[in-house]
């Protein structure tokens, strides 16, 4: 399935998370899906992208780490999934998202933290999700100055 689609469903089943297990499933769910996609710049992706996505892949890594890994069947897991990535600064964007909004549940959690544990289980995967989001935002900046560069070569 594409990136961009997976991103989508990802996010619609973030937003849905009524319970604190639904959305740090959800949680863990995004940040497997970031490592895949990292993980498939990192081999195809354009060269200039290739240590930012390899950043990528060990943060969001970290992420999931962070979490207890959900009980999931090996079809539901999205990452697994993960068949095209045509469009790379779409991808990135819908990626930049849906990291923002696991960022914001996870604020959302650990403020609501019935225990230590949880409280921080939730600030190291919000830490990961925010340095994965920077990673990202890198990504889409050196592919707009990619695209500059060779509009310039084009017009000059």
């Amino acid at each position: 399935m594409d990136a961009v689609r997976l991103i989508g469903t990802s996010r619609r089943a973030l937003a849905g998370g009524a319970e604190a297990p639904e959305i740090m499933t959800e949680v863990w769910q995004a940040q497997a899906l970031a490592q895949a996609i990292g993980s498939r710049l990192a081999v195809s992706g354009p060269p200039e992208l290739r240590g930012e996505a390899l950043g990528l892949t060990e943060l969001a890594g970290r992420g999931c780490g962070a979490l207890d890994p959900p009980e999931l069947d090996a079809g539901d897991l999205r990452a697994a999934q993960l068949t095209e990535l045509d469009d790379a600064r779409e991808t990135l964007h819908c990626l930049d998202g849906l990291l923002g909004e696991v960022g914001m549940a996870l604020v959302g959690m650990a403020s609501a933290a019935a225990d230590q544990a949880t409280y921080w289980q939730c600030m190291e995967a919000i830490d990961a999700a925010d340095e994965s989001r920077d990673r990202v935002l890198e990504m889409l900046r050196k592919l707009a100055a990619r695209e500059e560069a060779l509009s310039e070569r084009e017009l000059g």
